[in-house]
């Protein structure tokens, strides 16, 4: 699944890899991980609709369990063969900020030539998924002020 954002986005944001509901759905950040990601969006003075969102993994990994089908970490082969389309999507869109979203993106972010991402300012934080598995309330709270703090600051530097 390739990423959806306005041609010319001044911030994109890379995920991990689509999800289950992604993946049936065709768009990113549609699941419960894509409504945190809103709520953050909103929190920063962002919208969904000013920002290109992707991921770095264009397909989803996962293991059959009865009829659900379970998220497994995509490793280091996977990445680098999708990052062909990442850079793509780069080139394409040109943004003055990248954000990485949890670990995965980041390493396939950090990989990436400075021709390919162009003078675009790179900030990583956490993936919203993050905030939705934390085992205590505070914890959850804390991840999706974390996630909104970054996402104010893309939001600051894509202005400049």
């Amino acid at each position: 699944m390739f990423g959806r954002g306005p041609a010319r986005a001044a911030i994109l944001l890379i995920g991990e890899q689509p999800g289950d509901r992604e993946d049936v759905e065709g768009l990113p950040f549609v699941g419960p991980a894509g409504r945190v990601l809103d709520e953050a969006l909103a929190a920063a003075g962002l919208s969904r609709g000013e920002v290109f969102l992707t991921n770095a993994v264009k397909h989803f990994k996962f293991e059959p369990r009865g009829k659900k089908r379970i998220h497994q970490k995509p490793n280091a082969a996977e990445l680098e063969a999708c990052r062909p389309w990442l850079f793509a999507e780069l080139g394409a869109v040109r943004p003055r900020v990248i954000v990485s979203l949890g670990a995965s993106a980041e390493r396939s972010v950090a990989k990436i030539p400075a021709e390919a991402a162009g003078a675009a300012v790179r900030i990583a934080t956490i993936h919203p998924s993050a905030a939705l598995r934390a085992p205590e309330r505070a914890q959850r709270h804390r991840l999706r002020a974390r996630l909104a703090r970054d996402l104010r600051r893309a939001r600051r530097a894509s202005e400049k």
